[in-house]
């Protein structure tokens, strides 16, 4: 029993052995992970913020009724180019009857004025032309006759607006809704048959039809508060409609606002822009659009892709592995200048000529696939 107790050690102990020499075997002849190596080359970088936003008419104007009513006539549709003082819409007053009823009782009571003082007037005449009374009494006689008749005149005119919402109705009623500006009808909130109200101190009233310029338009978007210090008003910048396969329009920075709004935690400035339009495009209001600002450019500068950068996790300080010999790399740390996302200027560190790891093999294939996709 004891003779196969030790036969069995042996035979384990031979397996095991034979185990560990393979796996040292195996291991000596390993091959050598190899990477690639890129060298630092000379280049431009450009750094630019991005603001995100809306292409929207520099002048837009909303037309309100003066009166109350019903909407009895619209002339134009959406989309139709008008003129300053184009007719837009027509209102029907609704008369309210207490004040119609008013109305028609300072008729009357003006009219009885009016009867009277012209009665007195006739008589006074007749009496200052046989000279029993001066001048002065039918100067005031006089004078009480003309206000009279203004006063029913006035009543009577009241009388039309209530009920008419005008005198003639003439192109001057305020029935009549005009275009202010010349443009383009941007959208028709109503609809013939609609109640509108109209805009006074306590109520804006009802928008009959918004009408804007589309040859001046304006961007309006938002920036970073990293970038915002880096930005001056009547810098040349680009705005970009995506609607418009990506096209590009020069604009000019004419606003950035002094004061910040916190969005989801981050602070924004909103900036806006006069954006140059040419006449064979066909642009529409609230478009979305981005903006491209130059911030920071350089030329002729020694950089390398951002890519083979690595960061040391305790300092968080950048460095690169260059390589010695084959297979061999040692750490180089390195000092970091102007970035553009995709390349990043060297300042110390790296020289020309450096063989440097590109330890990231996914970044590697990832930027030769966008190239690709670029060519």
């Amino acid at each position: 029993m004891n003779k196969t107790v030790k036969i069995s050690f042996v035979i384990i102990a031979i397996i095991l052995l034979a185990i560990v020499l393979k796996y040292f075997k195996d291991a000596n002849t390993k091959d050598i992970e190899e990477y690639s190596v890129e060298e630092p080359f000379y280049t431009s970088i450009n750094t630019k913020a991005v603001a995100t936003g809306k292409l929207n008419p520099e002048e837009e104007i909303e037309l309100k009724p003066q009166i109350s009513g019903i909407v009895d006539r619209i002339l134009v549709e959406e989309g139709d180019v008008v003129k300053k003082g184009d007719l837009i819409a027509q209102i029907r007053v609704v008369p309210n009857e207490q004040s119609l009823v008013s109305a028609k009782s300072r008729i009357s009571s003006s009219k009885l004025s009016y009867e009277n003082s012209k009665v007195q007037y006739e008589r006074d005449k007749t009496l200052f032309e046989k000279g029993v009374i001066s001048k002065q009494a039918f100067e005031n006689s006089e004078l009480a006759f003309n206000q009279a008749k203004e006063a029913l005149t006035q009543a009577q005119n009241d009388y039309q607006i209530i009920k008419r919402g005008s005198i003639s109705g003439g192109s001057s009623a305020n029935t009549n809704i005009v275009a202010q500006i010349p443009g383009t009808i941007l959208e028709i909130p109503v609809r013939e048959g609609d109640q509108v109200i109209q805009s006074n101190n306590f109520n804006e009233g009802t928008t009959i039809a918004t009408i804007a310029d589309m040859s001046m338009m304006i961007f309006e978007g938002k920036v970073d508060e990293a970038e915002v210090g880096k930005l001056e008003e009547g810098k040349q910048i680009k705005v970009i409609l995506g609607a418009i396969n990506d096209k590009e329009f020069p604009a000019k920075l004419t606003f950035v606002a002094p004061k910040g709004i916190e969005e989801n935690g981050a602070v924004q400035f909103t900036i806006k822009a006069d954006v140059v339009i040419d006449s064979t495009t066909n642009i529409r209001a609230g478009y979305s659009a981005n903006a491209e600002i130059d911030i920071e450019s350089k030329d002729s500068i020694l950089a390398i892709r951002e890519a083979l950068l690595q960061y040391n996790r305790i300092t968080e300080k950048p460095f690169v592995e260059i390589q010695e010999k084959e297979g061999a790399y040692k750490k180089q740390n390195v000092t970091l200048g102007l970035s553009d996302g995709i390349n990043v200027e060297i300042v110390e560190g790296v020289k020309l000529g450096d063989k440097i790891k590109v330890w990231n093999k996914a970044s590697k294939e990832g930027e030769e696939e966008r190239r690709g996709r670029r060519n």
